[in-house]
């Protein structure tokens, strides 16, 4: 008998995990105050974490703990610390991790549970987990698969699946534009970086593209997205804002899939009211989905869970659904209204005096929780309910002057605590009382860093080389090396003169349909005489196993992956680097790159100077940096169906940026570059040896603009 999927739930705080127990949660994630991906959440200490992971072990729940940031050079030993004291304290089921750190970090501390990769390691495609599984053995037992695959491709990874290895799907929450672990918007723009945990979510704003000659002909007006008249040949929309994700009664199809072992819904910085409602519609739709007033009754609780209107995605090949819908809103939480005003100023209460109100569209409760506005509208502001209202009732709401919001501004239901629920919560409060200890376990930890690898290994002592990365075959500067973003459509890229010379580059993600296209070309480039790889994608290295391409010899270091280590490809003249894309900013990160059989790395663009002077110092492989040029906001899988590519289009702070599509991926790109040319001496100093120039088509409607690109070099990644 095939075993059911776990229902996953999010808990952000401790009420949200109690309400989760109280729906029947089959496991609960979680973070920490620090090394979580979700850092707005309130999250958990140590402490608090081991009562409630003791009370959900009564309750035969399991707690995996989302240990999923991004760890800088001077954090491995305070992260080392963390899971000593969550290995000795709380004891987690699982942890789930984007890091490749985590997993010495997890050996050294002799952590007990199982290690889970996080959707944001971007394991893409089919033959990555095999990749995964002969790797890195039973140490890794679970795959979080990204939200964009359908049904079918979620099917051919599971058929591809190797035994001891599980995969776990999203079925409901947040939707982000960007592909996991691609998207640095946040960064960029405010630095703040998603990969951290600190998105400012950039992509749910209001943006603009001027489009010369448009007319705008009974367009359907939609306060949602625009609530002022746009002037002739203007887009003004949030283009990039996506409705969740809700699968609803179609997560039947996905009892049928045998390695889907959890079902993960999306929320840690949800209330209560959304993780039971979700909850308990999942478990019915798992449980008793065949059953058409039990079906109903599910709907009913997603209906009033308070999430964003839902898509089915990309779940359908027949009827995939792009996530962002110009014509709905896409603000959290249930739309209850807008605000209204009386006509004339007064000091009177009554609203036809002046005052602002809501007539809602439901019954308030106390306590319930409201947001008055976008996030990114300066009037934004959240009201808790005092008072029981009716539905279409009135509720009298007061602003100060600065933050009085225009009449019809959009009000959304974001929380609410029913009395039936809290009562459950204080029911489950009492009993984690009881399990409470003080005592506080000290973490006893030091990091054990590999050996710096030996100059003259790959390199001439105080030897260097600048690659400049294009899309399309060209001559770089006579001096400098050239890159090329590989294309499965362009067979006529490789040449006599440009095949071993060049560095030729994987795209960011590989999606399950185009594997086969990728094997072909890789093996065609191969048989060209191409010789250097960048992969942005660890999982990549699955395209250079002996038996998926030609030319490939067996290796004693990765006889696990079944690859060539960087010693023996050097002696055949084959050089595989892991990309920027990769993420890496830790020693113990490019140890496991070491291990996997790369070459060198090239290091996440997203540090700053401290870390950038830092991680040379023990680093197992060479290391290389990109110095200069286009690196995009995010990439994604979805088109915005409403901006033109390659015309730019404009934030609320007037940034520029343009979006192109590449293969089934788009780019979106700023209009100023990354530089910091001027510190190359100190970056070959502190012993980096590739620099990297990336090089984009500028469209003719696209003006560069000239200002700093140091991106986090002064500041610091927070």
């Amino acid at each position: 008998m095939t075993k059911l999927p776990l229902i996953l739930a999010p808990a952000g705080s401790k009420d949200s995990f109690l309400a989760a127990l109280a729906a029947g949660a089959d496991a609960i994630y979680c973070g920490l105050k620090h090394f979580s991906a979700r850092m707005e959440a309130k999250n958990f200490s140590v402490e608090e974490l081991a009562d409630l992971t003791a009370l959900a072990h009564d309750k035969g729940a399991k707690v995996y703990v989302a240990l999923n940031s991004l760890i800088k050079p001077g954090e491995l030993n305070a992260a080392g610390g963390l899971l000593d004291q969550l290995n000795r304290q709380v004891k987690p089921d699982a942890l789930i991790i984007q890091d490749f750190s985590l997993l010495q970090l997890a050996e050294q501390t002799g952590f007990s549970g199982e290690l889970h990769l996080s959707t944001l390691t971007s394991v893409s495609f089919p033959g990555a987990l095999k990749l995964i599984r002969e790797g890195f053995g039973p140490r890794v037992s679970r795959v979080v698969m990204p939200r964009e695959l359908g049904i079918d491709e979620i099917r051919a990874m599971s058929q591809a699946c190797p035994q001891g290895l599980e995969l776990e799907v999203f079925v409901h929450g947040a939707i982000c534009y960007g592909i996991s672990g691609r998207c640095y918007w946040s960064s960029f723009f405010g630095g703040k970086s998603g990969l951290r945990g600190r998105c400012v979510q950039p992509c749910r704003r209001l943006y603009t593209q001027n489009v010369p000659g448009l007319k705008i002909r009974n367009e359907k007006r939609t306060t949602f997205s625009d609530s002022r008249q746009k002037p002739a040949g203007q887009r003004k929309g949030r283009f990039f804002s996506c409705r969740d994700l809700s699968l609803d009664v179609l997560v039947k199809a996905l009892l049928s899939v045998p390695k889907v072992r959890a079902w993960k819904i999306e929320g840690r910085k949800k209330g209560p009211h959304y993780v039971f409602y979700t909850v308990k519609a999942y478990q019915i739709l798992r449980d008793h989905g065949s059953d058409p007033q039990m079906k109903k009754t599910a709907m009913g609780f997603l209906a009033r869970s308070l999430g964003r209107p839902g898509t089915h995605y990309y779940f359908l090949p027949q009827r995939p659904q792009n996530p962002v819908n110009l014509t709905e809103q896409t603000g959290s939480g249930l739309f209850i209204g807008r605000v209204k005003r009386g006509s004339k100023p007064s000091r009177s209460k009554s609203p036809a005096g002046g005052e602002f109100y809501i007539v809602p569209r439901d019954e308030l409760l106390p306590g319930d929780v409201l947001r008055i506005g976008y996030e990114d509208e300066p009037w934004h502001s959240v009201r808790r309910v005092g008072k029981y209202v009716p539905k279409k009732g009135r509720l009298h709401l007061k602003f100060p002057s600065r933050k009085k919001p225009p009449k019809g501004s959009p009000i959304f239901l974001t929380d609410r605590r029913e009395k039936a629920l809290e009562k459950l919560l204080a029911e489950l409060e009492a009993e984690r009382q009881l399990k409470r200890t003080l005592r506080r376990v000290p973490p006893n930890f030091h990091v054990r860093l590999p050996g710096r690898f030996k100059k003259g290994r790959f390199f001439k002592k105080n030897q260097s080389c600048e690659i400049h990365v294009k899309r399309n075959p060209g001559r770089g500067k006579s001096k400098d090396q050239t890159g090329i973003w590989l294309s499965v459509n362009k067979n006529a890229q490789f040449s006599a003169k440009n095949a071993q010379s060049s560095w030729w580059w994987l795209p960011p993600a590989i999606w399950p349909g185009e594997e086969e296209k990728w094997k072909a070309t890789i093996d065609l480039a191969l048989s060209k005489g191409c010789r250097n790889f960048v992969l942005n994608a660890p999982w990549q290295m699955a395209f250079f196993v002996p038996g998926n391409n030609t030319s490939r010899v067996q290796s004693p270091l990765a006889q696990k992956f079944g690859v060539q280590s960087s010693h023996e490809r050097g002696k055949k003249g084959l050089s595989l680097w892991a990309g920027p894309f990769c993420n890496l900013a830790n020693t113990l990160a490019v140890d496991t790159m070491a291990d996997i059989g790369f070459s060198g790395v090239i290091v996440s663009p997203e540090l700053g100077r401290e870390d950038y002077l830092r991680l040379p110092e023990q680093s197992p492989l060479p290391l290389g940096i990109i110095i200069s040029g286009n690196w995009p906001l995010c990439v994604s899988h979805i088109f915005p169906e409403n901006l033109e590519t390659g015309r730019p289009f404009t934030s609320p702070r007037g940034e520029h940026a343009w979006i192109m599509k590449y293969g089934d991926n788009v780019w979106i790109y700023p209009n100023w570059k990354i530089d910091i040319r001027t510190k190359k001496d100190e970056l070959l100093r502190a012993g980096y040896y590739m620099f990297v120039h990336l090089t984009e088509p500028l469209p003719k409607t696209v003006e560069l603009k000239k200002r700093q690109g140091l991106w986090n070099w002064d500041v610091g990644l927070l």
